[in-house]
């Protein structure tokens, strides 16, 4: 089989639709390159937030109660972005399916709202990729052992993706993001900030740790761990000769 790249997509770069098309493209373009693509995707904008805000004029709770509710509704904000991108790819001529977290196998034990990844079953995204099909994967979600939903989360699709690089032996994930890279303070807020080109797995996870929020602590954590090489960068990055931030071996 060719090298597998997982692509994960935060929901800023999916929030409108022309982003929605862009992501479609870029994954495209991966895989027109001669390499198989897995897609991980956020919800788009501000969908969490909103669907949060409609739990809580409902209950009454702020913030809403973590439980079985909140998670099937949380849940379909990601499975909503998989089914869009899912759809962009095929009207571009690629054979591409969406996957909930379940779905592709994806095993969680704990809290709703806060489970932890146990298991994996490779089969049915390995089948999906052997038949030619780009797999797009609802993040920051799993099923428990009652064939519940179970969300990771705040911010868990990265682990998502990571977790499913690890696994599938990808040989490399990307984090798509809304800034170029991972910088020694937030670029939004200080204009100041420079960008790190190349950072190691263990400076990655001081910094996520640290409360830096372009990587999911747990994602950098899994990344340490399993050494996957990982680059972050932009929605509107050129596919090529990109800026970013490399996270590998042997990078300071």
């Amino acid at each position: 089989m060719p090298d597998l790249l997982v692509l994960k997509f935060g929901g800023t770069a999916l929030g409108t639709p022309a982003r929605l098309r862009r992501a479609a493209r870029r994954i495209a373009a991966h895989r027109a390159g001669g390499v198989d693509v897995l897609a991980v995707v956020s919800a788009s904008g501000p969908t969490t937030d909103r669907i949060l805000r409609t739990l809580t004029r409902i209950t009454g709770a702020l913030p809403p109660a973590p439980d079985r509710e909140t998670d099937r509704a949380l849940s379909t904000g990601e499975e909503l972005s998989a089914a869009l991108i899912a759809a962009g790819l095929r009207a571009l001529g690629h054979p591409a399916r969406s996957f909930s977290g379940g779905e592709a196998g994806l095993h969680a034990e704990g809290p709703f709202g806060g489970a932890t990844l146990v298991h994996f079953d490779a089969a049915p995204l390995r089948r999906c990729l052997r038949d030619g099909i780009i797999p797009v994967v609802a993040g920051f979600q799993a099923v428990g052992p009652d064939r519940e939903v179970r969300t990771l989360g705040r911010g868990a699709s990265d682990l998502t993706a990571v977790y499913l690089a690890t696994r599938l032996d990808a040989r490399e994930c990307h984090i798509v993001t809304d800034v170029d890279g991972v910088y020694d303070a937030d670029p939004r807020q200080s204009a100041t900030a420079t960008r790190h080109p190349a950072l190691s797995h263990a400076a990655l996870l001081a910094l996520a740790e640290d409360g830096a929020e372009i990587v999911h602590a747990g994602a950098a954590r899994e990344a340490l761990a399993s050494r996957v090489p990982l680059q972050v960068y932009s929605y509107d990055a050129p596919l090529r000769h990109r800026s970013g931030t490399w996270i590998r071996e042997g990078a300071a």
